[in-house]
């Protein structure tokens, strides 16, 4: 086993599918600890029971995010379960989108509730632990709608662009505590959400294909090479690492014209 995560405790949120489970599957077999948290309790439990952990090396709960009282218990749970939690992955996040004038307050609420208030619950849950520690890595995974505008995707990239402060925020303000906060943006990403949302045209293969030629390479990312991409970032071999945000988009957020 390597082990470039050895020591490791790592508060995953969204880890039941797509990306937030390739995180949890790099981590693990990098020799980290997990703690796993998923709204979908039945889909964490599946989710865990694939993993085939060794006893006491991840733990798990089924939580809402946008709660902080619930967050809050999860990270006591997690300290007992896994130790006391040093390194954090927001990865929970929702997709809303629409546009201004038709974006309901309802849409507006749970946008922010989960994607940037959801992320600063779970940071402020472990941020006095890391503190007293004098060690910790926070990583938000974000988007390139965090500095990028798609029209008609309002509100998203303004939660998104919200959660990119957050992680500059937080960094500056404990980098002399031992701690650093970086973000991930990834681009597209072949997961189920990608699928069903090609699978909602009435030519899927089409609409995938139309998704692809937007790329410089002609492809989109897997969720493993983001995963790996996290990794790195909570690893120590990038502890000089702190309020950045490393983008993999295979270049897509570089290209002004597709060709």
């Amino acid at each position: 086993m390597a082990e470039r995560l050895l020591g490791k405790r790592i508060f995953l949120t969204g880890a039941a599918q797509g990306i937030g489970l390739a995180i949890a599957e790099a981590c693990l077999a990098e020799g980290a600890k997990l703690f796993l948290v998923d709204r979908d309790g039945a889909l964490l439990r599946q989710a865990v029971a694939g993993l085939g952990a060794p006893n006491g090396d991840v733990g798990y709960a089924a939580a809402d995010i946008s709660d902080g009282a619930v967050i809050a218990a999860a990270v006591s749970q997690a300290a007992a379960e896994i130790g006391p939690i040093n390194a954090l992955i927001n990865n929970a996040g929702v997709n809303v989108f629409s546009t201004p004038l038709d974006t309901t307050e309802d849409e507006w609420n749970r946008n922010f509730d989960v994607n940037v208030k959801g992320a600063w619950n779970c940071s402020k849950a472990v941020l006095p632990g890391m503190i007293a520690s004098g060690d910790g890595a926070i990583l938000n995974i974000a988007s390139t709608h965090s500095f990028t505008i798609i029209p008609h995707t309002f509100p998203y990239p303004v939660a998104k662009h919200a959660l990119l402060g957050l992680t500059k925020s937080l960094a500056l303000e404990y980098a002399g505590k031992g701690v650093r906060v970086n973000a991930l943006a990834p681009g597209y990403v072949e997961t189920q959400k990608a699928i069903d949302y090609w699978n909602s045209f009435p030519d899927p293969d089409a609409a995938r294909a139309a998704t692809l030629a937007l790329h410089p390479g002609g492809r989109i990312a897997s969720a493993r090479e983001i995963a790996l991409a996290a990794v790195f970032m909570i690893s120590d071999e990038c502890r000089f690492m702190n309020a950045a945000c490393l983008v993999a988009d295979g270049g897509l957020s570089m290209l002004q014209h597709a060709v």
